[in-house]
């Protein structure tokens, strides 16, 4: 578990996000119990730690495809006066499940889909997964030729050569010596942070990437393990110790290093969960901040760009968000995603803000810790508070 677990004191509950076993791409040698309980959320009873349940999003997970996010907890009407106790859990597929916390059981309808079977040497696939159909899912749709974009004609012409090329059969088109397209990808999808929720009217908010990426398995004997430079990923090389393969990555660009599907590249969304339909939809951010080639955009174009942390939400309606690309403290109507304010921060930020009352004075505050945005070159260490003037 490397995402932050939920707790349900009057269930006594624990609700653990899991991620997946080392090597992420290829999982021909795990065990049993990392079959059973990667990508899944664990509730432990808190008394003794012993497993209640066990809910699993993505079975024998080849894509990275963790589970990044915070649980959400939130009652659910029964329809009949009563309340459901509910959790409801982002991952990174772009796919959203409500389980009911008390048994792990599905509150909105799961159907396991039949999955592409074609898999590396050594290992295997799912036959099916499973697909949250009774919820929202964001970015989830499959990619095709006429999704393929470009700032001119001729990086859209790329990206569409590109794509006829690439070994893509849909989200679960397993890793292979073929240079291989997974969408929504091991960013997201949701990832850090987790969602938002107003409980005054059942609204979650949250925020979605949508940044597909390319990799390759390269068998280990073609390969100078001990001259590989490894990193994290696009760009680099894991040596997957102990298989049959490396695995390159490298993001899904056109030639000007722009992504090639159409935007928006990340999206702010609010997800109505008595009704589990979505609500709205905007671009999440502009390019303002963005550093292309080594030349920054300085365009306030709200194109939508990739996403990382969390939303607070208050009594008045409001979201806070700052994972944006572009550096700015946003509040959003949550019943509208209107922006009716931003403060510009001097890096970006990933932190989810937090809000406060001061007990000295009443006001109260949005804080939010900026210590810049992912990939971006500005670098900083502040923590920022906000509040309305003191004569309101």
């Amino acid at each position: 578990m490397w995402s932050t677990p939920a707790v349900d004191d009057a269930l006594g509950l624990v609700y653990l996000p899991l991620g997946n076993q080392q090597p992420d791409f290829w999982g021909g040698k795990r065990p049993p119990l990392t079959e059973k309980f990667s990508s899944a959320i664990v509730a432990l009873d808190m008394a003794t730690g012993r497993e209640r349940w066990t809910y699993q999003t993505v079975h024998h997970d080849i894509w990275d495809y963790d589970v990044a996010a915070q649980p959400a907890l939130y009652d659910i009407p029964d329809g009949k006066g009563g309340k459901i106790p509910a959790l409801v859990q982002l991952t990174k597929r772009g796919q959203i499940f409500m389980l009911d916390r008390r048994s792990g059981k599905p509150i909105a309808e799961v159907l396991e889909k039949p999955v592409p079977q074609d898999h590396a040497a050594g290992d295997w696939v799912a036959r099916t997964q499973p697909y949250s159909t009774g919820m929202p899912a964001l970015g989830a749709a499959p990619l095709t030729e006429q999704d393929m974009w470009g700032a001119t004609f001729f990086d859209q012409l790329a990206c569409r050569i590109s794509f006829r090329k690439l070994n893509y059969k849909g989200e679960f088109t397993a890793p292979s010596t073929q240079d291989t397209l997974i969408y929504p990808g091991y960013y997201g999808g949701f990832n850090w942070g987790g969602a938002a929720v107003d409980e005054s009217n059942g609204y979650m908010f949250v925020n979605d990437i949508r940044m597909p990426q390319v990799v390759k398995l390269v068998p280990r004997e073609t390969v100078d393990v001990a001259k590989l430079t490894s990193g994290h990923g696009v760009g680099s090389t894991y040596p997957m110790d102990g298989t049959p393969f490396v695995i390159d990555h490298k993001a899904f660009n056109s030639p000007l290093g722009i992504p090639c599907q159409s935007p928006p590249w990340g999206v702010f969304a609010a997800i109505d969960l008595k009704t589990r339909k979505k609500v709205w939809e905007r671009p999440a951010g502009t390019v303002e901040d963005a550093v292309i080639n080594g030349v920054r955009a300085k365009l306030p174009i709200p194109l939508g760009m990739p996403t990382l942390g969390g939303g607070v939400s208050t009594a008045s309606g409001l979201v806070f968000y700052a994972g944006t690309q572009d550096y700015y403290l946003r509040a959003m109507d949550i019943a509208t995603g209107r922006e009716v304010w931003k403060g510009r921060l001097p890096v970006g930020g990933q932190a989810t803000p937090m809000t406060y009352v001061s007990p000295a004075s009443g006001r109260q505050y949005v804080v939010v810790v900026a210590g810049g945005a992912r990939q971006s070159p500005d670098r900083g260490d502040y923590v920022i508070a906000y509040a309305l003037p003191k004569k309101q």
